[in-house]
């Protein structure tokens, strides 16, 4: 009962995919020629990125169903769009450009054209091997001979209906090709699938491609880290020269005077010593804030909710903080989602004029996801020099992508996301 519920569902599928194949596969394929066509015109400069947007939908569609129908599993291989791509008309042609650049934009294509043409004739065999076999019985009970008397010869299959032993015939093939079909029917299915996924998934030449890129990223983000550290060396180094060693020095000298001055001044000796307990004071603090500055207490105990909210909680406005982690992430991960979080805090409170500041981190397969919101007055952006920009650097290192919506009037929404495990 298993194998024929299977093989039912499985024909209610290929059904369903033949159907809708045609209708979208062709639809699409049409409207995508065209509208390449017509950019030449001007036209399709606007057209282009609205019909290729909706290809890549249809296909993204058909992978989903490939995994959930098939267990076959087909990754995408699109480019990802600039994070500070350009509106308007200028945006337009920079969209349409990195589209039709993309490989994967040309095998969607090729995709549609194969879809419609052979993925319907493979796909349609999963619902036929079931349903067919219903008419041979059809013509067993009789239906064969108002067909036959009105001069019509009936063939199913390669039978020739003309008589009741013919229609019985017809019968025992169909019974026999719904055999076939029970036992075939989730592999058609399956065989449809693996015919898009040779031409929707990434080729050779496409992952080489990708991986180079995937080098190159990963190398500029090292370079950055190494540039990051060395710049975060050099605060160090100046905030223990122009703070805490500038306290320690004086404070060396003034016990150095008040030895000298404890017997003949007693008086001026002890003032030197609350100057000196001051100093000491005051240096204790500036080494404790340079070593929060470098790795918080509470991220290294408590984790990084809990170091986001006791941040949160020194902002000069109402910040709400929600935090869903059933675990931990490593150490480095974590310093760097901390600061990321404190970076835009920061810019946030100079630039967006908010207040009222919403932070959200969650962790979902296998990503840790982070969007810092608010009721600002929004126009922030990513690029050189900006604070968002260091942000986006401190990701990159982990493999993490920065993402900024920020339309004039606001809200502004800064979404980081840092692949990583939990434990």
């Amino acid at each position: 009962m298993t194998r024929v519920r299977e093989s039912v569902i499985a024909g209610a599928r290929g059904l369903f995919l033949s159907v809708i194949m045609l209708a979208g596969s062709i639809t699409l394929f049409v409207l995508s020629v065209l509208s390449i066509a017509f950019i030449t015109l001007g036209i399709g400069v606007f057209t282009t990125p609205l019909v290729l947007t909706g290809v890549r939908k249809w296909a993204d569609l058909r992978r989903a169903q490939a995994g959930a129908w098939s267990d076959v599993h087909i990754p995408r291989p699109y480019r990802p769009f600039p994070a500070d791509l350009r509106r308007g008309v200028t945006g337009q042609v920079e969209r349409t450009s990195l589209l039709l650049k993309d490989p994967a934009t040309w095998r969607d294509l090729q995709w549609l054209l194969v879809d419609m043409t052979a993925g319907y004739v493979t796909v349609i065999f999963a619902p036929a091997l079931l349903l067919y076999p219903l008419y041979g019985y059809v013509l067993a009970l009789g239906v064969w001979k108002p067909i036959y008397d009105a001069g019509g010869g009936e063939w199913y299959g390669f039978i020739h209906v003309t008589s009741q032993t013919d229609a019985n015939m017809a019968a025992l093939l169909g019974t026999a090709l719904g055999v076939v079909g029970i036992f075939s029917s989730p592999a058609i299915l399956r065989a449809h699938f693996l015919l898009t996924r040779s031409l929707l998934a990434p080729t050779v030449s496409m992952r080489e491609r990708e991986l180079a890129l995937r080098v190159d990223r990963l190398t500029e983000t090292r370079h950055d880290a190494v540039d990051s550290s060395a710049a975060e060396l050099r605060r160090i180094e100046r905030d223990l020269h122009d703070g805490a060693q500038a306290r320690l020095v004086a404070m060396g000298m003034d016990l150095g005077t008040i030895e000298a001055m404890i017997e003949k001044n007693p008086a001026k000796a002890k003032e030197l010593i609350a100057k000196a307990r001051q100093n000491s004071g005051e240096a204790l603090t500036e080494l404790r804030d340079l070593v929060r500055g470098i790795h918080p207490p509470v991220l290294a105990e408590r984790g990084l909710g809990d170091a986001v909210k006791a941040l949160a909680l020194r902002l000069p406005v109402r910040t709400d903080v929600d935090v869903e982690l059933l675990g931990r992430a490593d150490e480095p991960v974590e310093a760097a989602a901390y600061f990321a979080v404190s970076e835009a805090l920061t810019n946030t409170i100079k630039h967006a004029g908010a207040d009222r500041v919403w932070v959200d981190i969650h962790h979902a397969q296998g990503m840790l996801r982070i969007a810092v919101t608010d009721n600002g007055k929004g126009g922030a952006s990513i690029g050189a020099g900006s604070g968002l920009s260091g942000i986006e650097r401190r990701l990159g290192t982990f493999d993490g992508v920065l993402a900024v919506s920020s339309p004039a009037g606001g809200p502004t929404m800064v979404t980081m996301e840092i692949p990583c495990e939990l434990s």
